[in-house]
Formats: structure tokens, C-alpha cells, sequence
């Protein structure tokens, strides 16, 4: 059982409240396997560099230990290595911190070896600087005779075992990567241009694949459900074909490490001659999500690439659709990835947007 913590007052830069975010984090443990049994909410305008909470608030939680027996307390925000310690040593329970949730949830995910090599090399990335308050219980990732120097302190010893393994992983990585360059590559050769989607996590993309390939990518109502991409044939109109990739899901406050990890992953949408942004139109934080993606799509130099915005799950909209007050603009189509609504009209915006563009002459 679990004590979910967030920071700050009111809403954040990116239009989310601090009690949306909850919910969100909620969900990640749900999908984690957990329970969040309380909240508390930490108003300062700066969290403290040393424990994130203040004297009080640290009081509040503790107290709440004697009421709900809670034997984990987790951080909306990424806890520096200081923090987590401190806060551990004062709780007297395990701390983690939003990204070492996404991490957990990545690593129950990972099917191939690729997105365990993927999802190891970010938790490492992650585990190094705060291994001072975690060595003691930590599991050896090797040893033996001769793999200790004279005198080297047991927390130096698992340093370097760590970034060694960090230093082998990434060159499995870059092997991943070469083979995904040249199959991309190849690929290019064929002239057949690819679609890839993108979106926040749980908006309905492994459906929407399913419904236009007719393929039997796994669909779970969790977050991340699908880590690896996958690709298959698309039919348009007219007789003509195209590729369309599913691709990993975005999520606010995605961890950086998870980002660079996914870096064979991702450049799969550099590739890509359209992007459909798949949006779950009745989430109440819909338009924030949308943000997000387009945000960590400006990330990776994306924000240029061709684009169609897909609002999806409109058959589960209750009554007037008031709801798509605002996303009338151009580019723009209504589906149901379930229900198969839409896709016709879909395939039609795709096959459009895919024709070669006249050349322009200017007088």
C-alpha cells in the first residue's frame, strides 16, 4: 500500500493540476501493481532540497503511517539521491519517485531483448548516483576473484561493476540501432513511405493498429501496454500501400534516461513520412496530453514532421459533443479505434497527405 505525494500549488506550467497528476501517478501504480491508499499535497512554492517536503508535511505523512499502514511513499517529481535517502532514513519506509515507477513498469513490460536491453540501461543510468543509500542491499551484478582492488570500498566496487555494465549495454544498443538503420534503409529503397503512430500513453494506438493492418498487437486498458514498435503493410485508397509503425507511448515527465535508452526505438518516427497523433478524446486531461506529446515531440526535432490529429474513443462520448470545443482545425479526423468508425475517412487523409506535392515556380 502506497502514500502518493505531489508538489506545488494550483496548476502546472503545462495547464495539469496537482491533483490531475495524482490521478495520473495513481494509475501508474495501479498499473505497477500497487494500491495508493492516501495523498498529501506539499504546497511550497519550492520543494526543500534535502527531504522535498516540509517540517510539517513530513509530520502529516508520518502520522498517516499510524492510520493507513501505508509501507511506501511515492513522489510525483524525481527525487534528487540526497532526498530519497533523507526521506527514507526518516519514514522508516521505501521512497521511490515517479521515475523510478515508470522504470518498474517498463521493466514488467519488456517482452524482447531490445527493450530489456532498453529498459536495463535506464534503470542503471538511474540507480548510479543513488547507489550511497541503496549498496548495501543491492544485488551483485558480478564479481568474483580479482574484481576488487586493494582496499576499494564495497559501494566503489558496485560503481564500477554498474557503469561497466552501462558501457556493455550501450553497445548492445548501438548494435540494435546499426540493424534498425539498415532495415530502415532498405526500406527507403522500396519507396513505400511509412506511417508511424504516436500519442500518449493509453489513447488507443495498438487499436487503432489492429483495426488498419488487421494485425494482433497486444491491447491492454493499462499504460504502456505496447514498448516494442511494431510494423505492417497498410492498404489506402486507390490500391496504394504504405507502412505503419506503433510505437511507444508518451507520458508526462517521461524519465530522460528512458528517452535516451528508447533512442533505437524512437528514430523510427524520424523516418516516418507522416505522424498520426492519436488523441484519447474523453480523457478530462485530453488537451494536456496532446501538449505533452507535442511537447516531447519538439524534443526530438520532430515538431516539423507531416501530421494528422486522430481523436479517438468518440463513440464514448456522452451527449452533445461539447467536448471537441477546440480541436476543430485542419488536419483533423473523428474515429472510433474500437468500433471501427472513421477509418475510412482516416485512410482516405492519409492517402492525401502521402501524394507527392507539385513543385512550387515562382514568377
Amino acid at each position: 500500500m502506497l502514500v502518493a505525494v505531489g508538489g506545488k500549488q494550483g496548476k502546472h506550467q503545462d495547464g495539469w493540476t496537482v491533483e490531475s497528476s495524482l490521478d495520473e501517478l495513481g494509475q501508474l501504480v495501479a498499473t505497477a501493481g500497487g494500491e495508493v491508499v492516501g495523498r498529501v499535497i506539499q504546497h511550497l512554492s519550492h520543494p526543500s532540497p534535502t527531504s522535498y517536503l516540509g517540517k510539517g508535511k513530513l509530520q502529516e505523512l508520518q502520522a498517516r503511517q499510524g492510520e493507513v499502514g501505508y509501507n511506501t511513499v511515492i513522489f510525483d517529481d524525481e527525487l534528487s539521491p540526497r532526498q530519497q535517502s533523507n526521506l527514507e532514513e526518516l519514514l522508516k519506509v521505501k521512497v521511490l519517485d515517479r521515475t523510478a515507477l515508470i522504470l518498474d513498469i517498463f521493466a514488467q513490460r519488456a517482452r524482447t531483448r531490445e527493450a530489456e536491453l532498453q529498459v536495463k540501461l535506464a534503470q542503471l543510468v538511474y540507480l548510479l548516483p543513488r547507489l550511497a543509500g541503496q549498496w548495501s542491499h543491492l544485488e551483485r551484478l558480478g564479481g568474483g576473484i580479482g574484481t576488487r582492488g586493494p582496499g576499494e570500498a564495497q559501494i566503489e566496487t558496485d560503481r564500477r561493476l554498474i557503469r561497466d555494465r552501462i558501457s556493455r549495454l550501450r553497445r548492445e544498443l548501438e548494435v540494435v540501432r546499426r540493424q534498425r538503420a539498415l532495415y530502415r534503409t532498405k526500406r527507403q529503397e522500396t519507396g513505400v513511405p511509412v506511417v508511424a503512430l504516436v500519442g500518449y500513453t493509453n489513447a488507443g494506438k495498438s487499436t487503432l493498429f489492429n483495426a488498419l493492418t488487421r494485425a494482433e498487437v497486444f491491447v491492454e486498458n493499462r499504460l504502456f501496454a505496447t514498448l516494442d514498435p511494431t510494423t505492417r503493410q497498410l492498404r489506402l485508397p486507390g490500391g496504394k500501400k504504405a507502412l505503419l509503425t506503433d510505437t511507444v507511448g508518451f507520458i508526462r515527465k517521461l524519465p530522460h534516461t528512458l528517452i535516451a535508452a528508447f533512442r533505437a526505438t524512437l528514430e523510427e518516427l524520424e523516418e516516418a513520412h507522416l505522424l498520426l497523433n492519436v488523441v484519447d478524446i474523453t480523457h478530462p486531461s485530453a488537451p494536456q496530453q496532446n501538449q505533452t506529446v507535442e511537447k516531447t515531440l519538439e524534443e526530438l526535432g520532430l515538431a516539423g514532421k507531416p501530421r494528422l490529429l486522430v481523436l479517438n474513443k468518440v463513440d464514448l462520448l456522452a451527449g452533445p459533443r461539447d467536448d471537441l470545443e477546440g480541436w476543430a482545425r485542419e488536419d483533423t479526423v473523428l474515429i472510433s479505434a474500437a468500433q471501427g468508425w472513421g477509418l475510412d475517412r482516416l485512410l482516405e487523409l492519409i492517402a492525401q497527405k502521402l501524394q507527392p506535392q507539385p513543385p512550387v515556380h515562382f514568377l
